[in-house]
């Protein structure tokens, strides 16, 4: 799995272009997934996302994907989980302080994010602590969500309330 993430991180332009027409595609699909009902499309659609991008990246399925902002580099794959960046920690080789044997996730993600179009600018902004309460749920509905006006509200989880 290790091989497969950095070889994604090396191919980060080619991957974030096919995700932003994935996106337009899933976008374009929200009558289905309205239709279907959110909650009930959240199962199957999890289930896909998890073993696609947990090959392509190691993906821990926060439910808050940032693998735009951070050149195909997932951050939830930091031993601290630290998604604004490095801990200060990071050994002179660019290796983490927790495992030594891996590269520095942020290293990484700055790496990634030179290849793509704007992406070492995507990386200052701030990320938001992860909400534990969307783990194992889909980032992919979470963004068709945000991108279409209404869409999944009636069936959203209420805040607070468990998946």
């Amino acid at each position: 799995m290790y091989a497969v993430r950095q070889w994604s991180v090396r191919h980060a332009r080619g991957l974030n272009t096919f995700y932003r027409g994935f996106e337009g595609f899933l976008v374009r699909v929200h009558r289905l997934f309205a239709f279907i009902g959110y909650e009930r499309a959240e199962r199957p659609v999890a289930f896909v996302e998890k073993h696609v991008k947990g090959l392509l990246f190691d993906c821990q399925m926060c439910g808050q994907c940032v693998l735009s902002s951070t050149g195909m580099s997932c951050p939830m794959n930091c031993p601290k989980t630290l998604r604004n960046g490095p801990c200060g920690g990071v050994r002179a080789n660019g290796h983490c302080e927790v495992k030594p044997e891996m590269k520095c996730v942020w290293v990484e993600a700055y790496r990634g994010s030179r290849r793509i179009d704007g992406g070492v600018e995507a990386m200052t902004q701030v990320q938001f602590a992860v909400d534990q309460r969307q783990k194992g749920r889909s980032s992919w509905l979470r963004v068709v969500r945000e991108k279409t006006p209404g869409a999944g509200q009636a069936d959203a989880p209420a805040k607070g309330a468990k998946p």
